[in-house]
């Protein structure tokens, strides 16, 4: 991969070349639209299906075809010198995503946080969320969170979470797709919301001026590589000592133990010692108004605050603390609990749970809670038809049958099912337009910096959510009972290599 971008065209050049695509686009004959729309009209082959070799004959023959159309000797011209996401980016979608609401929340939170080179999407999400509560409470004009925190203690207990897996698989095949699985990403920096409830439950809160992001906090993937590699070398040696004979416990507890020590050495050493959960911290801070004010309290009680009768009434009777997942999983029937196997980060607490309902029961109730005034921490594949330059997310963004005359149709099962989407990035949802009481489009705060996007703040269309957004986190008041009640059910287990396992 290169470290620079191809330099973007200029807009009236790109909007010339789409002109003249859309005149020049191929118009196939009716029996060719029939015969290409169904499944049931291709051809059937009864018996072996004889092999195709591709041949330099063929492709010169295909390729004589393909030129003798002047929509593809343009198409050709544009799109080999170009990035094809700006020549095929459609002028009317970018008119119509404007960052215009008439349901949004009084208090977004500020300012635009920046994971920087780092997976921390789904930390900062959540503590984008959490620091409403306390800004509302303590009365902030801008105000973070320290995200690195969270990262240093998850980063230990992905370690131990998975040191456990390695010890229970080991009579496991290591072929075996499901130690292959554990091993392809020990401490990855991906993470969801039942994650990040054990870590605050467990370590707490701090503002980020007590314990700011380190270098490698901010660019992680060195730090990631080498406590993967000490992992993966660490869980050959549990998988042999497991396979002795002999009494195991106390030799496995000793060598884990050691093994834990010296990727807490790591972390420390890379990302600074952190604050101690129990132990008290002086904070000064200034309110909106400039007035000064001071705080000693430890990382534990910081958090617990957001769960206090002033933080709830702040936070318009929402207790954050309480807050859990919708997802929208096609492949799998509604009103049902789903779970991911072997999926989590603190050992013995909370594994990751998810309340599968469909796409208009998750926008009511994002929607209910926009008119509150809570903002919505939610999980989506934002890589799909996403601008991160103008800040749009719509599936209308880019025209790739106008540029390559091919027919991308796949459903969102589907895509889940053939691993072509999942969860990769985490955000929150501040707003939303409605016309005639259904949504148009929907305001996302992202952390990837004030530089991107309408100064750091995204538009998502209403069929972009449908098709790609797969979670958001809601308030259980702001659901039916019957959708609280999935909670209470025995949830059906997805292998770890499922789509929905995937880490925002």
């Amino acid at each position: 991969m290169g470290q620079t971008q191809s330099t973007v065209p200029e807009p009236a050049v790109g909007e010339k070349l789409v002109e003249r695509l859309r005149a020049l686009e191929l118009r196939e004959s009716k029996d060719e639209v029939e015969r290409f729309n169904a499944v049931e009209d291709y051809v059937h082959v009864h018996g072996e299906l004889p092999p195709f070799t591709v041949s330099a004959g063929t492709m010169e023959q295909w390729e004589k075809e393909l030129m003798e159309d002047p929509k593809n000797r343009l198409a050709l011209s544009a799109l080999s010198s170009n990035n094809p996401q700006d020549i095929l980016t459609q002028r009317s979608t970018t008119i119509k995503d404007t960052q215009t609401f008439n349901i949004k929340i009084p208090f977004e939170g500020a300012p635009i946080t920046n994971q920087r080179a780092s997976g921390r999407c789904w930390l900062f999400a959540a503590t984008n969320v959490f620091r409403v509560a306390i800004m509302r409470k303590l009365d902030l004009k801008d105000f973070e969170l320290s995200q690195a925190y969270l990262f240093y203690w998850d980063k230990l207990e992905k370690a131990n979470f998975f040191l456990e897996q390695i010890v229970d698989t080991a009579t496991e095949d290591l072929d075996s797709r499901l130690v292959q699985t554990l091993l392809s990403s020990p401490v990855g920096d991906g993470g969801q919301w039942d994650m990040v409830a054990n870590l605050v439950e467990k370590y707490g809160l701090v503002p980020q001026s007590l314990y700011p992001d380190s270098f490698h906090a901010m660019n992680s993937r060195a730090m990631d590589s080498l406590i993967t590699t000490k992992l993966r070398e660490d869980a050959l040696i549990l998988r042999r000592v497991v396979t002795k004979s002999g009494d195991r416990k106390a030799s496995l507890s000793a060598i884990k133990v050691k093994m834990l020590r010296e990727i807490h050495l790591i972390l420390t050493l890379m990302l600074g010692p952190p604050p101690n959960p129990k132990k008290e911290f002086d904070w000064d801070y200034m309110d909106k108004d400039d007035k000064y004010h001071g705080m000693r309290t430890t990382p534990l009680k910081f958090a617990k605050q957001l769960s206090t009768k002033e933080a709830v009434r702040a936070n318009a009777g929402t207790n954050v603390h309480e807050l859990f997942s919708l997802v929208n999983d096609p492949r799998n029937a509604y009103g049902e609990l789903l779970t991911v196997s072997r999926l989590g980060n603190v050992f013995g607490m909370r594994g990751i749970t998810y309340a599968n309902v469909d796409m208009n029961t998750i926008k009511k109730a994002c929607i209910s809670m926009l008119q509150a005034g809570l903002p919505i921490f939610f999980g989506s594949d934002v890589g799909q038809f996403s601008n991160r330059d103008s800040g749009i997310m719509d599936t209308g963004l880019i025209d790739y049958e106008l540029g390559f005359n091919v027919d991308l149709g796949m459903s969102k099962a589907q895509r889940l099912m053939t691993r072509e989407s999942a969860m990769t990035h985490a955000m929150v949802l501040t707003a939303v337009h409605v016309v005639d009481g259904k949504p148009v489009r929907w305001r996302v705060q992202n952390s990837w910096g004030a530089g991107v996007g309408e100064q750091g703040w995204f538009v998502m269309s209403d069929r972009w959510m449908d098709e790609f957004v797969y979670q958001a986190v809601v308030d259980p008041r702001f659901v039916s009972n019957e959708v609280r009640s999935i909670l209470g059910k025995e949830p059906l287990v997805l292998p770890l290599w499922d789509p929905m396992g995937a880490l925002a």
